[in-house]
């Protein structure tokens, strides 16, 4: 018996604890001028730099896009798609209609995580250009958001993105950010430290990364979040809130 727990205990501390990040992936961060208009976007619980496994996704508490300093709701164009085991993610269709940057924000429901005994929430955005009009540091007004101070599209690899985080409007001096790239299966982590990368903002709430590698990067910005949430049974649980920013980058050639 003894030497089962003592394999038990062993194999948990061996075991990391994956970092969660809430995808919200259009199918392009620019949309041509004089083509096609729409965009699809993927939306899915999962952790990307692992890709997978994905969680169960319950329906979302907000989806929209603010275009124009207009947000509109977008809910009803969330479809119901099967990823990993079955497992319930989303995807949605948008058509712009005028010129400008298109700021897609999605709250999910929360998600429990029983390995860490927290709910989380991860309000997550991401930007789409169209005619390149503007608007793309424009705060939703999320209780937990990244203000970009770097345009997060036409980026290089080796580009640095920058941002501040902020809860309820307010920089989040320290806060600690952690990064993924969404892997596209070339690239296998020499070790755990590798999968996630963590920084920490200043005093000011600012924090700057430089993208190595071309593709999709997730930026979540995890904060206490000050109020409890619900378990399984209803009973009260630690709630950990996140502001998420994916950006992408491309290789010169």
């Amino acid at each position: 018996m003894l030497a089962r727990l003592a394999a038990a205990a062993v194999l948990t501390i061996a075991t990391p604890v994956l970092a969660h990040f809430q995808e919200l992936i259009p199918q392009t961060d620019i949309l041509a001028e004089d083509g096609d208009r729409s965009v699809r976007l993927d939306i899915a619980f999962t952790h990307p730099m692992e890709r997978g496994p994905v969680m169960e996704m319950g329906p979302p508490v907000q989806f929209g896009v603010l275009a124009g300093g207009r947000r509109q709701d977008l809910r009803a164009a969330l479809k119901p798609v099967r990823k990993g085991d079955g497992r319930t993610a989303f995807e949605a269709g948008y058509k712009a209609s005028a010129p400008g940057d298109l700021v897609f924000f999605l709250e999910p429901a929360p998600y429990w995580e029983a390995a860490e005994g927290k709910a989380i929430i991860h309000y997550t955005k991401v930007v789409v250009d169209f005619g390149s009009g503007g608007g793309w540091d424009r705060l939703v007004g999320l209780p937990v958001e990244i203000e970009p101070l770097v345009r997060p599209y036409g980026l290089w690899t080796g580009n640095a993105f920058r941002g501040i985080v902020r809860k309820a409007g307010k920089p989040v001096p320290f806060a600690e950010i952690e990064v993924e790239w969404r892997n596209d299966g070339s690239v296998r982590a020499p070790s755990d430290p590798f999968v996630t990368q963590v920084v920490k903002a200043d005093a000011a709430g600012q924090f700057t990364y430089v993208m190595p590698r071309a593709g999709w990067w997730g930026f979540a910005a995890l904060v206490d979040g000050g109020r409890t949430g619900k378990g399984p049974d209803g009973k009260p649980v630690p709630l950990e809130l996140g502001g998420l920013m994916w950006v992408k980058t491309v290789d010169m050639k």
